[in-house]
């Protein structure tokens, strides 16, 4: 079924990204998962193509284009096998939009620049050990004193922990007023009492640095106070949906994709003297895959279609969140499968998209809070 959301223009963007990921991604990408983290080279070599905060307006370093440049870069990294990539579009299309949404015009013009060039890495700190879905059951605190706000606690999970130069900071600033007590903070990775703990090694996603963070005592000024005092909740929960809806375009990206690489296995594959395709039960499987990713497609360009026009609900995007990411998993698992033996080795894209995809059913909110928050709405 033909789609109809891009232009020419996002076709030719699209093979510029092709181009950048092939050239300058994978021949060091084995490199990179060995490693745990992919080179801060990257970041500044996308900044420079155009690649890092390209929907930023022009006034603070991106180019002002439409959402849908995102979509085709969040697709490609999918198609081409790079999903450690996404920590540079969590740079680009989550933390820099907070900053464009609540922040002073003192801090879009600190940091969107330095963002979209390269030349600061951005990460978003929500996650503690003991609050992950629940954001009001964080423990972390700022307290305001003089020009300043202490802030005091620990983070993990941190996507981009180990290269930030800035991450914003999900902290109370009054822990009896609930939700109404959450405030958002821009934290400078200079600013002293900031520290880095350990890379934190995953089951999937080798390369994307993920690690955590803690704040002892450190001073904020006050003008790095994101939005209101208080606002927090009402900042994420805004900015929210749009983060589920990148989760379940890479998903659909993914699943696509793995059915592309497993029909063209099975057609290589041989067994009994004929072509693994060639069986029923494998030809079944494959169009039942076809058939479900088919409808997940047409369902993720429609609440694409309803982002760009603004009109994305939270429900709607938390139904996009849950049933691609499930459907994802549910396809690699059985891709894996039809690999036989050879879907359980490392070199096969197959078997790093089967490790990378599974926390997709947890990060950005779990499927059961995905459903608890839909289940509100009946």
């Amino acid at each position: 079924m033909p789609r109809t959301l891009f232009s020419e223009e996002h076709l030719q963007f699209k093979e510029s990204v092709q181009r950048f990921i092939e050239q300058e991604v994978l021949p060091h990408y084995e490199h990179y998962e060995e490693q745990g983290f992919i080179d801060r080279e990257i970041w500044k070599k996308a900044g420079a193509a155009g690649f890092l905060c390209s929907s930023i307006p022009g006034e603070y370093g991106g180019v002002g284009a439409d959402k849908l440049y995102s979509v085709v870069l969040f697709e490609e990294c999918m198609r081409l096998g790079v999903a450690n990539l996404m920590g540079l579009n969590l740079h680009s299309e989550i933390v820099a939009p907070y900053i464009l949404h609540n922040g002073s015009e003192y801090l879009k013009q600190a940091y969107l620049p330095k963002m979209a060039s390269g030349e600061m890495i951005g990460a978003i700190a929500m996650t503690e050990a003991g609050a992950g879905s629940d954001l009001q059951g964080v423990r972390t605190t700022a307290v305001r004193d003089g020009d300043h706000y202490v802030i005091n606690g620990s983070k993990t999970f941190i996507t981009n922990a180990m290269h930030c130069d800035l991450v914003i900071v999900v902290a109370k600033t009054d822990p009896s007023a609930g939700a109404k007590g959450i405030s958002l903070f821009i934290v400078d990775s200079a600013m002293p009492g900031f520290s880095k703990g350990k890379r934190l090694k995953k089951v999937g996603l080798k390369a994307q640095d993920t690690g955590e963070l803690f704040f002892d005592n450190v001073r904020v000024p006050v003008h790095n106070l994101l939005g209101v005092e208080g606002g927090g909740f009402a900042a994420l929960m805004q900015e929210l949906p749009w983060e589920r809806l990148q989760i379940a375009i890479s998903a659909a990206a993914m699943a696509e994709t793995a059915l592309e690489w497993t029909t063209g296995y099975c057609r290589e594959r041989k067994a009994f003297g004929k072509e693994i395709l060639d069986f029923q039960v494998t030809r079944h499987k494959l169009a039942q895959i076809k058939t479900e990713v088919q409808i997940g497609r047409v369902f993720i360009d429609r609440c694409i279609e309803l982002s760009l026009q603004g009109q994305l609900d939270a429900a709607t995007a938390s139904m996009a969140k849950y049933w691609l990411s499930e459907l994802q998993c549910r396809v690699i698992d059985d891709c894996v499968q039809l690999h036989g033996g050879y879907g359980y080795m490392w070199e096969y894209p197959i078997t790093r998209a089967w490790a990378d995809s599974r926390v997709t059913r947890i990060y950005g909110g779990t499927t059961e809070i995905m459903k608890e928050l839909i289940a509100r709405t009946l």
